[in-house]
């Protein structure tokens, strides 16, 4: 792999990420758990906010990047250090009750609370969890070694199954190579990712692989994500498991490239679990987006995204206080979320979330 490894980020592919994130999050979050025909009749197409009113919120995907994010910071980005900083942070974030959980990020969450260390916190699951707090690792880490034992760090925390690891590793090589490497054209950039790939990942990765392989190829030759998903068996939605989620979520970064606001809204009209696959491609499109394209983020209208305690304002903020982080190798202030504050957020983001689910009961079918 010819990656400029030694490159330190600047705050552009950062906030990028961060940024991708959440408007991925945001625009699909309405969608989510929803089949592709369904969302269509019911919400139509996610050309913009729909979760209240012209509005987006923010979900457990966006928050687990910024934890990502404190944690990097807390720890000068090392990686048994990190392991402890973001479980500090998944244990204040899991008692604050959030909405929609995993199965495994909740049993995870309740083993943290009752005291079990980082490496014995997760369960056995290829969930997608680790794969959406994955991005952001890319981003910084400073060499292949280092993304491997952030990345395995990460997911660890929460899920067990190598596969989960194998996955997560493959979204945060995508932004990796989006930092670090001088891409001319889709092809080069398909060519470099299967040579990342299939260079650094080993367990976990069998079924995985062939899977990134034929994404790769797929958006080489022009193919839709769409067609892709259906092509692997996922017409109805993509799923919550690891290896539905990253091989869509490559094509669709491989077809976009720099083209955050095509790629998000393509994954989100694919169903399933909208707003984990939407932010997972906003967090990989928006490095690219951040080197090719300083025009996208402000086509995103991403002032219409209301939450709080974290802000477009504090995610800014954290963005250049992780970057100044990492080139003095020590930790530097940055917003902090006010935990205790949590949770009447959480009681009202729930209450909008349920009002969400109650108008599916009703039609269009």
């Amino acid at each position: 792999m010819t990656s400029r490894q030694d490159a330190q980020p600047t705050v552009e592919p950062v906030l990028g990420c961060l940024l991708g994130t959440a408007y991925g999050d945001a625009l699909g979050l309405p969608y989510e758990g929803v089949s592709a025909q369904r969302a269509a009749r019911l919400l139509g197409p996610p050309d913009r906010f729909r979760l209240l009113a012209g509005r987006g919120m923010l979900s457990d995907d966006t928050e687990h990047s910024l934890m990502v994010a404190l944690a990097l910071n807390e720890s000068t980005f090392d990686p048994d250090r990190f392991a402890k900083r973001l479980a500090a942070h998944l244990r204040l974030w899991f008692l604050a009750l959030p909405a929609g959980l995993g199965m495994a990020t909740l049993r995870s969450g309740l083993k943290l609370c009752v005291g079990f260390p980082p490496h014995r916190s997760g369960v056995y699951s290829a969930g997608n969890g680790p794969a959406m707090r994955a991005p952001l690792l890319g981003v910084v880490a400073e060499d292949p070694v280092h993304l491997d034992k952030l990345v395995t760090a990460s997911t660890v925390l929460t899920h067990t199954d190598p596969k989960a690891c194998a996955g997560a590793k493959a979204v945060a090589f995508a932004t990796y190579l989006g930092v670090r490497d001088d891409l001319t054209d889709r092809e080069a950039l398909a060519d470099r990712f299967i040579e990342a790939v299939n260079s650094h990942i080993s367990e976990g990765g069998e079924t995985l692989l062939p899977l990134l392989s034929k994404a790769a190829e797929s958006a080489a030759a022009g193919q839709s994500t769409e067609q892709f998903a259906a092509d692997i068996g996922l017409a109805k939605g993509i799923s919550g498991y690891i290896e539905h989620t990253v091989p869509v979520c490559v094509h669709a970064w491989l077809a976009f490239r720099h083209q955050l606001q095509d790629a998000v809204q393509a994954t989100v009209k694919l169903g399933g679990d909208a707003d984990t696959t939407a932010a997972i491609v906003g967090g990989m499109c928006g490095v690219l987006a951040a080197r090719e394209d300083p025009t996208a983020f402000a086509r995103l209208k991403l002032d219409q995204v209301v939450d709080w305690p974290w802000s477009l304002a504090r995610i800014r903020a954290l963005a250049a206080a992780l970057v100044s982080a990492r080139r003095a190798c020590l930790s530097v202030p940055a917003p902090r979320p006010l935990w205790l504050l949590r949770l009447p957020r959480n009681i009202i983001f729930l209450l909008i979330v349920l009002v969400h689910g109650l108008r599916r009961l009703l039609p269009p079918y």
